[in-house]
């Protein structure tokens, strides 16, 4: 039996610190929201545009550190 059926009321700490977290700061969930669209939600890409940069793509050396220098 889980732990949680046992004890129905019982909160974590850390439940319990976010909890005080979101009440003092009630904002916080909205800028969490913007931070994640500004850096992961994008738009998707089109077609005609995947095409492009698939064909403006340089193929990279299997090994990026090894010069093709002679000694």
């Amino acid at each position: 039996m889980k732990f949680s059926k046992q004890f129905p009321k019982y909160e974590s700490e850390a439940t319990l610190f976010i909890k005080d977290l979101k009440a003092k700061n009630p904002g916080l969930e909205a800028s969490q929201r913007a931070g994640r669209a500004l850096l992961w939600d994008k738009n998707p890409v089109g077609l005609d545009q995947q095409a492009r940069d698939l064909d403006s793509s340089v193929k990279q050396q299997s090994y990026v550190y090894q010069n093709n220098l002679k000694d």
